[in-house]
């Protein structure tokens, strides 16, 4: 017999620009299906669960979620809380009570351990439930998926502020830095590059966390791009550490704060951008030096959106719905590149995507750790979406001077 009863969703982690295009996939897939009774949200994610703040998504009309799909940021409102073995227990007994079998969880790694406590939890006492874990992430640090929902739209939204900063750094001349976020993965930092159209366009150099940061080889490289051009513009990542694998923001603050799941603090201030910006001056000599930190700005902005990043994020939620209802089977739906550009999704156990992160390749970094090569050009692109806009230069030939040769 099939699996009947409620269903529930949540969204954890960092709001992206589509992660409600998953949200609204897998609530309107599930609801074709005659086994599921009703469709729950849990707000603010697995705290809203053990509170028991759920809403019921079966009472609302297609019409709206079309209108929510297109709409960045967590409709359920998120969470950064960390679940351990007991407040898994809370969520199940939660489950439970509310005759929950199907669950739905959009969010990272953390969200996909989280998943998995719980599923184990289940089993553990003969509970029957579904558990499916949904990717999100602009930071595209999830294991065995080739890319994650929510980054091809952040990497759009870099991408065209570098354009942009581009075209302001070649009027006026100067050192430019952005600081993109990126603890652990440089993928975002890395978007910048796709700004490049012309030969001496920036970012001339990037610097991520894959890499170690050396303040002497940085002020080397700002120097040598600047005396090129006449300009030198830089894009970090925040959580670039130095030699000893110390985040380099670290360095900066008197009194390092931590999130809920022991990490350093690295967004909401321009510590680390106000040091490179400074140290540029009094080191190098050059005035005009400008820094800005992206903060929240890349995640949920509603002016660039990838139609490729709301496509796939939408499917994923659909796929969602159509493991646990059709096939009966839990996990961590990933998404695989097939061809030139084409995707698959698949199952994947979620003991492979929870917890941990993954890396640039190599092949994506240049030699001397300063920038990004072709191969990772050609694997962005098609993430950025179908109409991504490029700048365009004058072409018209100087005029022949008669005064002063």
């Amino acid at each position: 017999m099939k699996l009947k009863g409620n269903a529930l969703v949540a969204q954890g982690g960092g709001p992206t620009a589509v992660i409600n295009q998953s949200l609204v996939g897998v609530v309107l897939e599930a609801r074709k299906f005659p086994q599921v009774e009703k469709i729950y949200g849990a707000l603010h994610g697995v705290s809203g669960i053990i509170n028991e703040e759920l809403i019921d998504l079966t009472q609302e009309t297609t019409n709206n979620f079309e209108k929510i799909a297109r709409t960045p940021a967590a409709a359920l409102f998120s969470t950064r809380d960390k679940p351990d073995d007991e407040y898994c227990n809370k969520i199940f007994k939660v489950l439970e009570a509310h005759n929950i079998r199907f669950f739905f969880y959009i969010g990272g790694n953390d969200s996909a351990d989280t998943v998995k406590i719980v599923n184990q939890k289940a089993m553990e006492s003969g509970y029957e439930l579904r558990a499916i874990h949904i990717p999100k992430t602009i930071d595209n640090d999830l294991l065995v998926n080739d890319h994650c929902p929510g980054y091809g739209s952040a990497a759009r939204f870099v991408a065209q502020a570098f354009i942009g900063i581009n075209l302001d750094v070649r009027s006026l001349g100067g050192v430019y830095i952005g600081i993109v976020m990126g603890r652990n993965a440089g993928f975002l930092t890395a978007a910048a590059s796709m700004a490049q159209k012309y030969p001496d366009d920036g970012p001339h150099l990037i610097y991520l966390p894959e890499r170690p940061f050396i303040m002497d080889s940085f002020l080397a490289d700002v120097k040598k791009a600047y005396e090129e051009h006449g300009r030198c513009i830089v894009a970090v990542s925040e959580g670039v550490i130095d030699e000893n694998g110390t985040p380099i923001i670290a360095t900066l603050q008197e009194k390092v704060e931590k999130d809920s799941h022991g990490n350093i603090q690295l967004s909401g201030t321009g510590a680390l951008g106000d040091l490179l910006a400074n140290t540029i001056k009094d080191r190098l000599g050059i005035k005009r030096v400008r820094s800005d930190t992206f903060g929240y700005l890349q995640r949920s902005f509603i002016g660039c959106v990838s139609d490729v990043d709301q496509q796939e994020a939408r499917e994923v939620g659909e796929k969602a719905a159509q493991f646990a209802l059709w096939n009966n089977v839990d996990g961590s739906v990933t998404i695989h590149r097939t061809g030139i550009y084409s995707v698959d999704y698949q199952l994947s156990p979620l003991s492979e995507v929870a917890k941990f992160t993954k890396s640039m390749p190599n092949e994506f970094i240049n030699e001397a750790g300063n920038h990004v090569t072709e191969a990772f050009k050609y694997y962005l692109l098609p993430l950025l979406g179908s109409d991504m806009p490029q700048a365009q230069r004058i072409r018209a030939p100087k005029v022949e001077k008669k005064l002063n040769r």
